[in-house]
């Protein structure tokens, strides 16, 4: 197979960086006053980022690229210029097998890490059949649900860029990567649990679609290390030549997007906060749990017309109805086997033997979920539900969309409504309590309360962690001594 059919550059990640682009993280770096005497390439493509860092470090002694495509390496061979410039030596091998500490432990002056890492993830590589992996395992210690639910899908670039972190550690170095925006506030992250050193980070958006054709979020991620320090922020800048920029830093093991925006509102973070904001049902299996009303007749995902009891049908709003204000009304339902997590479904067929029946036709599918949260729990079982579920009135946000938008919801046919799992919400017994806490949030407080913590080019922008932050009790106190200086 020609490495450069899709499937091929898809396994691999591959966006090889422009000559252009090389050379203005060269010109920045230069500025940013790194000047190092051995360069390491360590996915060097075609060259261009070698080529850059000879033409714009002089003084390096040595520039090494690695790659693991023979194709590129010919490529790169080809190019008269690097050969003739004795201070460059390329080498065939994998990142994931080759001794990078063995090399990087040759030398004793300054390092600078250079490059741009595949733009993948591992569940990415898995769907094509790929082989191009590092040894699987949960790297960021991630436990329960973030474990069985997906947090531990990752971008290769983010193991990559741990790998790298670590060769750089108690020594003189400097790491500058093209990655996702996102990645690079993943490592700093892992810097910051594992306590590693750290002594300065920065980020300078570059444009992927033009460079790449990428439609994400992307920079250049700047890391300096030394032997002792620990400074857990980063400075992100707008572009290559922005001087204006924000730091993203850390408040109680939180990482926030602007910490100087942030800290004058810091006396409103909860620590235990009372009231729990809840993400709505997950069970993994649309077709059979969901459903249309239609001339009273409720449809399946398979468009089977099926005869079901009420019993254990709720009125169903998903991400998208709660961001576009679609919430008084809906012909979407869901079956919510249960009042509770881990509560018994033998009960199902006695209290409404058609839904019992209906569950146990389609009982193949239920089973055959592969998410491991389903394990060892009753047949039929459902995630994101409890007492909090079933009460009548809810504030809503969806977690996808880069808006703070909250909706007041009551019920819905005299039925609470359900929320699928990109959702989250808290609920109320008192519609009194639920519309005092509605104008809480919308207050220009606690706008500006989460606009300092949101980083809104995540996939999932708007988070429950993120969301509990606020402690509403001291915003309420807040708003009412406002209000009374107002009068």
């Amino acid at each position: 197979m020609s490495f450069n059919d899709r499937k091929t550059k898809l396994e691999y990640g591959d966006f090889q960086t422009p000559l252009e682009l090389a050379e203005r993280v060269c010109r920045k770096l230069i500025e940013l006053d790194v000047n190092p005497k051995v360069i390491i390439e360590p996915t060097c493509g075609i060259g261009n980022f070698i080529k850059a860092a000879a033409n714009s470090f002089p003084s390096a002694s040595k520039i090494i690229g690695v790659e693991i495509n023979q194709h590129y390496l010919i490529e790169l061979i080809a190019k008269q210029e690097l050969l003739q410039d004795e201070r460059c030596e390329v080498k065939h091998g994998d990142f994931f097998d080759f001794d990078w500490t063995s090399l990087i432990n040759k030398f004793n002056q300054r390092v600078l890490v250079l490059g741009n890492f595949p733009w993948v993830t591992n569940s990415q590589q898995g769907t094509i059949g790929s082989e191009n992996l590092p040894k699987k395992s949960n790297f960021q210690k991630h436990t329960g649900l973030d474990d069985l639910t997906g947090k531990s899908n990752f971008d290769i670039s983010e193991w990559m860029l741990i790998q790298a972190v670590q060769w750089l550690q108690n020594r003189d170095a400097t790491l500058a990567i093209l990655c996702k925006t996102s990645t690079a506030r993943k490592l700093l992250n892992y810097l910051h649990s594992q306590k590693l050193n750290l002594a300065e980070c920065a980020t300078y958006t570059i444009d992927a679609k033009k460079y790449f054709e990428a439609n994400v979020d992307a920079c250049l991620l700047f890391c300096k290390f030394d032997y002792n320090s620990r400074n857990y922020f980063c400075d992100v800048f707008s572009s290559l030549e922005s001087s204006d920029c924000h730091r993203i830093g850390y408040h109680n093991n939180l990482l926030v997007k602007d910490i100087d925006s942030f800290r004058k509102l810091s006396n409103l973070y909860a620590v235990n906060p009372g009231t729990k904001w809840r993400s709505g049902v997950k069970h993994d299996c649309s077709n059979v749990m969901e459903f249309r009303k239609i001339d009273n007749l409720f449809v399946n995902g398979f468009g089977e017309a099926v005869e079901l009891e009420e019993t254990y049908l709720f009125p169903l709003l998903k991400g998208s109805d709660v961001a576009q204000n679609r919430i008084n009304a809906t012909d979407r339902y869901i079956l919510v086997t249960q009042k509770f997590i881990g509560e018994s479904t033998e009960n199902i067929k006695t209290i409404a033997p058609n839904t019992g029946r209906y569950l146990e036709k389609c009982g193949q599918y239920l089973d055959n979920r592969k998410s491991k949260i389903y394990q060892n729990h009753p047949r039929f079982s459902i995630f994101g539900v409890g007492y909090y579920s079933f009460q009548p009135w809810k504030i809503a946000i969806c977690g996808l969309y880069k808006k703070l938008d909250f909706r007041l919801i009551g019920e819905i046919a005299n039925k609470p409504a359900i929320f699928d799992d990109t959702v989250y919400f808290l609920s109320f017994d008192s519609e009194r309590v639920a519309r005092q806490t509605f104008e809480l949030l919308n207050s220009q407080t606690a706008i500006n309360f989460y606009s300092a913590l949101v980083f809104w080019d995540e996939k999932r922008p708007i988070k429950s962690s993120v969301l509990n932050c606020l402690n509403l009790t001291l915003l309420a106190d807040l708003e009412f001594v406002t209000a009374d200086a107002r009068r």
